[in-house]
Protein backbone atom coordinates (compact mmCIF):
# COMPACT_ATOMS: atom_id res chain seq x y z
CA UNK A 1 0.00 0.00 0.00
CA UNK A 2 2.79 2.39 0.90
CA UNK A 3 4.62 1.57 -2.33
CA UNK A 4 1.47 2.35 -4.32
CA UNK A 5 1.06 5.67 -2.54
CA UNK A 6 4.70 6.49 -3.18
CA UNK A 7 4.28 5.81 -6.89
CA UNK A 8 1.16 7.98 -7.01
CA UNK A 9 2.99 10.70 -5.10
CA UNK A 10 5.99 10.64 -7.44
CA UNK A 11 3.76 10.77 -10.50
CA UNK A 12 1.74 13.58 -8.98
CA UNK A 13 4.89 15.58 -8.29
CA UNK A 14 6.13 14.85 -11.83
CA UNK A 15 2.80 16.04 -13.27
CA UNK A 16 2.93 19.28 -11.29
CA UNK A 17 6.57 19.80 -12.29
CA UNK A 18 5.83 19.30 -15.98
CA UNK A 19 2.78 21.56 -15.84
CA UNK A 20 4.75 24.30 -14.11
CA UNK A 21 7.66 23.86 -16.52
CA UNK A 22 5.35 24.19 -19.53
CA UNK A 23 3.84 27.42 -18.17
CA UNK A 24 7.33 28.80 -17.46
CA UNK A 25 8.43 27.94 -21.00
CA UNK A 26 5.23 29.53 -22.36
CA UNK A 27 6.09 32.71 -20.46
CA UNK A 28 9.64 32.71 -21.82
CA UNK A 29 8.27 32.13 -25.33
CA UNK A 30 5.92 35.12 -25.01
CA UNK A 31 8.79 37.30 -23.77
CA UNK A 32 10.99 36.16 -26.67
CA UNK A 33 8.40 37.40 -29.19
CA UNK A 34 9.85 40.89 -28.80
CA UNK A 35 12.83 39.63 -30.83
CA UNK A 36 10.71 37.97 -33.50
CA UNK A 37 12.11 40.12 -36.34
CA UNK A 38 15.63 38.96 -35.49
CA UNK A 39 14.49 35.38 -36.01
CA UNK A 40 12.58 35.72 -39.30
CA UNK A 41 15.10 33.56 -41.14
CA UNK A 42 14.92 30.83 -38.50
CA UNK A 43 11.12 30.95 -38.54
CA UNK A 44 10.90 30.50 -42.33
CA UNK A 45 13.36 27.64 -42.14
CA UNK A 46 11.19 25.90 -39.55
CA UNK A 47 8.02 26.64 -41.53
CA UNK A 48 9.49 24.63 -44.37
CA UNK A 49 11.05 21.85 -42.30
CA UNK A 50 8.09 21.30 -39.97
CA UNK A 51 5.14 22.22 -42.17
CA UNK A 52 5.78 21.94 -45.88
CA UNK A 53 7.56 18.60 -45.52
CA UNK A 54 4.56 17.27 -43.57
CA UNK A 55 2.15 18.09 -46.39
CA UNK A 56 2.48 14.80 -48.38
CA UNK A 57 1.72 12.74 -45.27
CA UNK A 58 -1.29 14.90 -44.39
CA UNK A 59 -2.65 14.60 -47.93
CA UNK A 60 -2.41 10.80 -47.96
CA UNK A 61 -4.06 10.47 -44.55
CA UNK A 62 -6.80 13.01 -45.40
CA UNK A 63 -7.82 11.09 -48.52
CA UNK A 64 -8.61 8.02 -46.46
CA UNK A 65 -10.16 10.05 -43.63
CA UNK A 66 -12.70 11.47 -46.08
CA UNK A 67 -13.21 8.11 -47.76
CA UNK A 68 -13.83 6.26 -44.49
CA UNK A 69 -16.12 9.05 -43.24
CA UNK A 70 -18.28 8.81 -46.37
CA UNK A 71 -18.43 5.02 -46.29
CA UNK A 72 -19.31 4.79 -42.59
CA UNK A 73 -21.86 7.61 -42.89
CA UNK A 74 -23.50 5.78 -45.79
CA UNK A 75 -23.58 2.58 -43.71
CA UNK A 76 -25.27 4.41 -40.82
CA UNK A 77 -27.74 6.11 -43.17
CA UNK A 78 -28.69 2.71 -44.58
CA UNK A 79 -29.09 1.33 -41.05
CA UNK A 80 -31.41 4.13 -39.86
CA UNK A 81 -33.11 4.69 -43.23
CA UNK A 82 -31.79 8.21 -43.83
CA UNK A 83 -31.55 9.45 -47.43
CA UNK A 84 -28.12 9.33 -49.04
CA UNK A 85 -28.58 12.89 -50.29
CA UNK A 86 -27.51 13.98 -46.78
CA UNK A 87 -24.12 12.29 -47.17
CA UNK A 88 -22.38 15.53 -48.13
CA UNK A 89 -23.84 17.25 -45.07
CA UNK A 90 -22.58 14.59 -42.68
CA UNK A 91 -19.10 14.22 -44.17
CA UNK A 92 -18.62 17.99 -44.41
CA UNK A 93 -19.54 18.59 -40.78
CA UNK A 94 -17.43 15.72 -39.48
CA UNK A 95 -14.36 16.70 -41.49
CA UNK A 96 -14.40 20.48 -40.97
CA UNK A 97 -15.33 20.47 -37.29
CA UNK A 98 -13.45 17.46 -35.97
CA UNK A 99 -11.58 15.04 -38.19
CA UNK A 100 -9.33 17.41 -40.13
CA UNK A 101 -8.14 19.52 -37.14
CA UNK A 102 -7.73 16.67 -34.67
CA UNK A 103 -6.20 14.02 -36.92
CA UNK A 104 -3.91 16.53 -38.63
CA UNK A 105 -2.69 17.70 -35.22
CA UNK A 106 -2.13 14.13 -34.02
CA UNK A 107 -0.16 13.24 -37.16
CA UNK A 108 1.79 16.50 -36.79
CA UNK A 109 2.56 15.65 -33.17
CA UNK A 110 3.81 12.21 -34.15
CA UNK A 111 6.05 13.51 -36.92
CA UNK A 112 7.05 17.03 -35.88
CA UNK A 113 6.69 16.92 -32.09
CA UNK A 114 8.92 13.86 -31.93
CA UNK A 115 11.43 15.49 -34.29
CA UNK A 116 11.61 18.70 -32.26
CA UNK A 117 12.16 16.76 -29.04
CA UNK A 118 14.81 14.51 -30.58
CA UNK A 119 16.66 17.47 -32.10
CA UNK A 120 16.63 19.64 -28.97
CA UNK A 121 17.20 16.63 -26.72
CA UNK A 122 20.32 15.71 -28.66
CA UNK A 123 21.53 19.29 -28.36
CA UNK A 124 20.86 19.16 -24.63
CA UNK A 125 22.76 15.93 -23.87
CA UNK A 126 25.68 17.02 -26.07
CA UNK A 127 25.75 20.38 -24.21
CA UNK A 128 25.13 22.46 -27.34
CA UNK A 129 22.39 24.39 -25.55
CA UNK A 130 24.81 25.19 -22.72
CA UNK A 131 27.28 26.40 -25.36
CA UNK A 132 24.65 28.77 -26.78
CA UNK A 133 24.03 30.22 -23.32
CA UNK A 134 27.77 30.65 -22.75
CA UNK A 135 27.94 32.68 -25.97
CA UNK A 136 25.15 34.95 -24.76
CA UNK A 137 22.49 33.52 -27.09
CA UNK A 138 19.04 33.02 -25.57
CA UNK A 139 18.15 29.38 -26.39
CA UNK A 140 14.43 30.08 -26.09
CA UNK A 141 14.65 32.86 -28.67
CA UNK A 142 17.00 30.91 -30.92
CA UNK A 143 15.56 27.39 -30.66
CA UNK A 144 12.08 27.40 -29.12
CA UNK A 145 10.40 30.50 -30.53
CA UNK A 146 10.93 29.71 -34.25
CA UNK A 147 9.68 26.13 -33.79
CA UNK A 148 6.61 27.07 -31.75
CA UNK A 149 5.62 29.82 -34.19
CA UNK A 150 6.13 27.43 -37.11
CA UNK A 151 3.87 24.87 -35.42
CA UNK A 152 1.19 27.47 -34.72
CA UNK A 153 1.14 28.58 -38.37
CA UNK A 154 1.60 25.26 -40.10
CA UNK A 155 -1.02 23.15 -38.30
CA UNK A 156 -3.86 25.43 -39.51
CA UNK A 157 -2.22 25.52 -42.95
CA UNK A 158 -2.20 21.73 -43.07
CA UNK A 159 -5.80 21.60 -41.80
CA UNK A 160 -6.93 23.72 -44.77
CA UNK A 161 -5.40 21.19 -47.14
CA UNK A 162 -6.78 18.32 -45.06
CA UNK A 163 -10.31 19.75 -45.32
CA UNK A 164 -10.16 19.99 -49.09
CA UNK A 165 -8.53 16.59 -49.65
CA UNK A 166 -10.82 14.79 -47.20
CA UNK A 167 -13.93 16.22 -48.86
CA UNK A 168 -12.60 15.09 -52.24
CA UNK A 169 -11.95 11.63 -50.79
CA UNK A 170 -15.48 11.49 -49.45
CA UNK A 171 -16.84 12.68 -52.79
CA UNK A 172 -14.98 9.91 -54.63
CA UNK A 173 -16.42 7.22 -52.33
CA UNK A 174 -19.91 8.73 -52.58
CA UNK A 175 -19.83 8.70 -56.37
CA UNK A 176 -18.07 5.37 -56.90
CA UNK A 177 -19.21 3.30 -53.94
CA UNK A 178 -22.59 4.70 -52.86
CA UNK A 179 -23.97 5.87 -56.21
CA UNK A 180 -24.53 9.43 -55.04
CA UNK A 181 -23.99 12.05 -57.73
CA UNK A 182 -21.27 14.62 -57.25
CA UNK A 183 -23.86 17.41 -57.55
CA UNK A 184 -25.93 15.93 -54.73
CA UNK A 185 -22.89 15.41 -52.48
CA UNK A 186 -21.50 18.90 -53.03
CA UNK A 187 -24.94 20.45 -52.66
CA UNK A 188 -25.32 18.79 -49.26
CA UNK A 189 -21.85 19.98 -48.26
CA UNK A 190 -22.70 23.57 -49.23
CA UNK A 191 -25.95 23.42 -47.24
CA UNK A 192 -24.18 22.34 -44.05
CA UNK A 193 -21.02 24.42 -44.43
CA UNK A 194 -20.68 27.31 -42.01
CA UNK A 195 -17.77 29.72 -42.04
CA UNK A 196 -17.82 29.74 -38.24
CA UNK A 197 -17.21 25.97 -38.16
CA UNK A 198 -14.23 26.39 -40.49
CA UNK A 199 -12.78 29.28 -38.45
CA UNK A 200 -13.31 27.40 -35.19
CA UNK A 201 -11.49 24.41 -36.67
CA UNK A 202 -8.52 26.63 -37.56
CA UNK A 203 -8.61 28.17 -34.08
CA UNK A 204 -8.35 24.72 -32.55
CA UNK A 205 -5.53 23.86 -34.92
CA UNK A 206 -3.57 26.96 -33.86
CA UNK A 207 -3.84 26.00 -30.20
CA UNK A 208 -2.89 22.41 -31.03
CA UNK A 209 0.20 23.73 -32.82
CA UNK A 210 1.14 25.80 -29.77
CA UNK A 211 0.79 22.73 -27.53
CA UNK A 212 2.86 20.52 -29.85
CA UNK A 213 5.65 23.08 -30.12
CA UNK A 214 5.77 23.80 -26.40
CA UNK A 215 5.67 20.16 -25.29
CA UNK A 216 8.27 19.11 -27.85
CA UNK A 217 10.59 21.95 -26.82
CA UNK A 218 10.08 21.38 -23.10
CA UNK A 219 10.84 17.67 -23.29
CA UNK A 220 13.87 18.36 -25.47
CA UNK A 221 15.23 20.98 -23.06
CA UNK A 222 14.81 18.61 -20.12
CA UNK A 223 16.34 15.52 -21.71
CA UNK A 224 18.92 13.62 -19.66
CA UNK A 225 20.70 10.29 -19.97
CA UNK A 226 22.28 10.32 -23.41
CA UNK A 227 20.78 8.50 -26.38
CA UNK A 228 18.43 6.45 -24.21
CA UNK A 229 17.16 9.64 -22.61
CA UNK A 230 16.50 11.19 -26.02
CA UNK A 231 14.38 8.19 -27.01
CA UNK A 232 12.43 8.33 -23.76
CA UNK A 233 11.86 12.08 -24.05
CA UNK A 234 10.65 11.68 -27.63
CA UNK A 235 8.08 9.07 -26.62
CA UNK A 236 6.93 11.18 -23.67
CA UNK A 237 6.58 14.23 -25.90
CA UNK A 238 4.34 12.47 -28.41
CA UNK A 239 2.15 10.90 -25.71
CA UNK A 240 1.67 14.17 -23.80
CA UNK A 241 0.97 16.12 -27.00
CA UNK A 242 -1.69 13.66 -28.15
CA UNK A 243 -3.37 13.60 -24.75
CA UNK A 244 -3.43 17.41 -24.59
CA UNK A 245 -4.83 17.60 -28.13
CA UNK A 246 -7.74 15.36 -27.15
CA UNK A 247 -8.34 17.17 -23.85
CA UNK A 248 -8.32 20.61 -25.45
CA UNK A 249 -10.45 19.34 -28.32
CA UNK A 250 -13.17 18.45 -25.83
CA UNK A 251 -12.83 21.86 -24.16
CA UNK A 252 -13.16 23.60 -27.53
CA UNK A 253 -16.11 21.41 -28.46
CA UNK A 254 -17.96 22.54 -25.34
CA UNK A 255 -17.07 26.21 -25.85
CA UNK A 256 -17.30 26.64 -29.64
CA UNK A 257 -19.84 24.09 -30.81
CA UNK A 258 -22.86 24.62 -28.61
CA UNK A 259 -25.81 22.24 -28.90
Amino acid sequence: MEIGLQVIGRRGVSFIKKTGGLFILLGKFIVSLKDIFRSIGLIFEQLYLLGVQSLPLIIVISIFVGAVSAWQAAYQFKFIGAPFRLLGNAVGKAVVMELAPVLSAIVFAGRVGAGVTAELGTMKVTEQIDALESMGINPVRYLVMPRVIACMFMVPFLVIFANFVAIMGGLAVAVIGVDVSSEMFLSGFKESFKLSDFVNGLTKATVFGLLIGLVGSYEGFNTTGGAQGVGKATTTSVVISMVLILVFNFIFAVILFRI
